[in-house]
């Protein structure tokens, strides 16, 4: 265990498809988290942004753009690319500056004004660049791998269709409930089964969009946090970026190929599964501590992935977990309580900064009508493109 460091504030634009620019999205979010917070923009002494890209590579110096837009006022800056998981690696960062005493109050921020359909490479030819070889040599764009995954998981597993749209289900109702979500419609599971194939087996409504969107969090050293009165304030207890292990025997973005296992032994844990377990052991807690939790629902199928990686159910029993209403609230371990991504779409550089944000509102208490009764503890999960893990814990 490392030490704690108080979350202040937090903030979000809410996410649709706006057609403006991403240093807009991301000023409101950031003048959101410091107007909770209680925190003058004058005295954040680090400025730490999660860079916006396009078409799955950086394009902006996000965090000096958000300082520049916000009034340049001296504080240090840094900028943290690590595609889906840069809001994670922006917050770690943060954490970092804190517990070393280089900073005592830091506004982490992420925004995006993505693109119209799904994530490809820039132009250009890069034959060493695995993104750029899977759309090229494969033709394998996102929902392809998320199709890929779902099919493992009916063969290895029995998953069905049905079990897929049930977490389209649960996330779409807790996301009517979400002002700040895109998507703000209850479905049904004849509605997903009746939305058009995208990649076989999963549908329309099993994948999750791209959109516009930003988060923004304060965070703070625990003695800042006293002296602004903030006497019990919600914590970050770990942050997990960790990196696959060799041999990694499960296909996973961006790759095309498994590494071979005939003279290395694969790890005892899959990349996924080392994410959370660093993280617990980070912590000092364990999955059946948590209250609440936020997973990287780029498909429905991903998201019973993560119920065994996180260690809520055993190999195989994520579907079983989700029938018997275990992640639903009301149940055992509520999943995605946001709506998550089913419900806001990707904007890469924020959503894992919005899944803190949606933890702290739960262990505060101020959800509204999402609210988990007696959240205590929480946890992320997330991933990014070429091994970027991302997992925060967050306590109360």
């Amino acid at each position: 265990m490392t030490g704690d460091v108080a979350v202040l504030g937090a903030g979000m634009h809410p996410w649709g498809k706006w057609g403006r620019g991403f240093v807009e999205y991301g000023t409101v979010a950031a003048r959101a988290a410091l107007a909770d917070a209680g925190v003058d923009w004058r005295d954040i002494t680090s400025v730490v942004g999660a860079d916006t890209v396009r078409g799955g590579y950086p394009g902006y110096v996000a965090g000096a753009t958000f300082a520049k837009a916000l009034g340049w006022q001296g504080a240090r800056v840094s900028s943290v690319y690590a595609a889906c998981a840069s809001g994670a690696q922006a917050i770690g960062t943060a954490r970092a500056q804190l517990l070393a005493g280089l900073a005592d109050v830091v506004l982490v921020v992420g925004a995006d004004a993505a693109p119209k359909g799904f994530f490809r490479p820039a132009g250009g030819d890069r034959p060493d660049d695995p993104d750029w070889l899977r759309f090229r040599v494969l033709g394998a764009t996102n929902p392809a791998y998320f199709a890929l995954y779902a099919r493992r998981r009916m063969a290895v597993h029995g998953d069905t269709l049905e079990d897929f749209a049930r977490v389209k289900v649960k996330n779409a109702a807790q996301g009517s409930l979400n002002p700040l979500a895109r998507y703000r419609k209850a479905v049904t599971a004849a509605e997903v089964a009746a939305s058009a194939v995208v990649a076989d087996p999963l549908r329309l409504l099993d994948i999750c969009a791209t959109s516009d969107g930003a988060a923004a969090l304060v965070l703070s050293t625990p003695e800042f946090a006293r002296r602004r009165g903030a006497v019990s304030p919600v914590r970050i207890r770990a942050v997990s970026t960790v990196t696959p292990t060799y041999p990694t025997t499960v296909l996973d973005l961006p790759d095309i190929a498994t590494d071979s296992a005939a003279a290395v032994p694969p790890a005892e844990h899959t990349f996924r599964e080392s994410v959370a377990r660093t993280a617990y052991e980070e912590a000092g807690i364990g999955p059946e501590d948590l209250s609440v939790a936020e997973v990287y629902d780029l498909s429905t199928a991903l998201e019973l992935q993560w119920y065994e990686d996180l260690g809520l159910c055993a190999a195989g029993q994520g579907a079983e977990l989700l029938r018997e209403g275990a992640t639903a609230p009301g149940g055992r371990i509520p999943v995605n309580t946001s709506g998550g991504l089913a419900s806001f779409g990707e904007a890469v550089p924020a959503q894992a900064i919005a899944q803190v944000c949606e933890l702290t509102w739960q262990l505060r208490g101020t959800a509204g009508a999402r609210q988990i009764e007696g959240a205590r503890v929480g946890i992320t999960a997330n991933q990014g493109l070429f091994g970027h893990g991302s997992s925060v814990v967050v306590v109360r």
